[in-house]
């Protein structure tokens, strides 16, 4: 125990010497200055790392998944509501995002060395760059879509009828997430011969006629055959 003594000697030693306070206390606020600095330098550059102008400041990325986005409805539609490349690729929660920006050194790794450089590469590529943001998405409950896209606040009577009886029968009781159904929506799809879309037309809406009818009709109609179904 004898340097427990010395150990809590010596502190006392610096805390009552003028000079090694007033040293300690610039060298708490110098640290404390400094690391709001880094923090702020930081937090600069992760957001600026976040902005559509960055994601596309690369000919891979502009000329590439950026142009076909350009021709979707998430970037041109009749309410003005555009979705960025960082909205549906970047998760908003900070734990999240850091860890997606680590994986994202295998991208500037690509972009080092020229792994897609080409539009041919790039398409030798989609497949396995789309199954990966399946993946992803499927994991996470399709999060991003989650963020601007609310089930609880979507008007199944504006729907289709055949997309309000689907959401009613699988969104909502959570049997399927949206990256089931809703893939190709912001990017084409790649050759999807002989892959598994993830999601198939149920058996019961096989050959139903949904366009007869009112949607509120129609999904009535498949809310009765749920509780057929579980009762």
């Amino acid at each position: 125990m004898a340097w427990v003594k010395r150990l809590i000697l010596w502190a006392w030693s610096v805390l009552t010497t003028p000079a090694a306070t007033i040293g300690l206390g610039v060298l708490t606020l110098g640290g404390f200055i400094g690391g709001v600095m880094f923090w702020g330098a930081f937090n600069t550059a992760l957001e600026l790392t976040n902005t559509e102008n960055f994601c596309v400041s690369c000919h891979e990325m502009h000329d590439n998944p950026y142009e076909e986005l350009t021709r979707t409805i998430h970037f041109s539609n009749r309410s003005g509501v555009r979705a960025t490349c960082p909205n549906c690729h970047v998760p908003h929660d900070w734990t999240d995002k850091i860890a997606r920006k680590m994986q994202a050194s295998k991208e500037v790794w690509g972009k080092i060395f020229g792994t897609i450089d080409t539009r041919p590469e790039f398409l030798e590529h989609r497949l396995g760059l789309a199954q990966n943001e399946w993946a992803r998405m499927k994991a996470n409950d399709s999060l991003e879509c989650r963020n601007c896209h609310s089930a609880v606040a979507m008007d199944l009577q504006k729907q289709t009828p055949r997309a309000a009886a689907i959401h009613t029968q699988y969104l909502l009781p959570g049997k399927a997430t949206c990256i089931d159904c809703h893939k190709g929506i912001a990017h084409e799809l790649p050759n999807m011969q002989g892959i598994d879309p993830g999601w198939k037309m149920p058996k019961e809406l096989e050959g139903t006629q949904t366009s007869i009818g009112n949607p509120i009709d129609d999904l009535s109609r498949a809310m009765a055959e749920i509780h057929t179904q579980q009762f």
